[in-house]
């Protein structure tokens, strides 16, 4: 699954739309709820090796919230989460996972962060 693709289905599912804050990393994006403003995702474009994986190529990756200690059991394309609370939040490479296992994650972490 695609970055756009997730856009589009938050977008259409949660009326969510990418919001860029840093200006240092034009290629992160939070997801946000409309009326809360915490977030339920959010996207980055890192090296591998930031996630414990093997080579430098850069990957788009998804932090999702979950529920506590579930990235104990992450498989995949899924890891603990880069630079967020490990016990609350994972980490999902998007060109490895299972699109409709993304889709799911997104819905839980949504519901998480109402």
């Amino acid at each position: 699954m695609t970055k756009e693709a997730v856009f589009g289905y938050v977008q259409k599912k949660y009326g969510t739309t990418p919001d860029y804050p840093w200006e240092r990393y034009p290629k992160y994006a939070i997801l946000r709820h409309l009326k809360n403003k915490k977030w339920y995702g959010v996207f980055l474009c890192i090296p591998k090796n930031k996630l414990g994986l093997n080579g430098d190529d850069m990957v788009d990756v998804l932090n999702l919230k979950c529920e506590k200690d579930m990235a104990i059991l992450l498989k995949d394309g899924k890891t603990t989460a880069y630079h967020m609370n490990k016990k609350n939040w994972i980490s999902i490479l998007l060109e490895e996972a299972e699109g409709e296992m993304i889709l799911d994650l997104i819905a839980q972490s949504y519901e998480l962060t109402l």
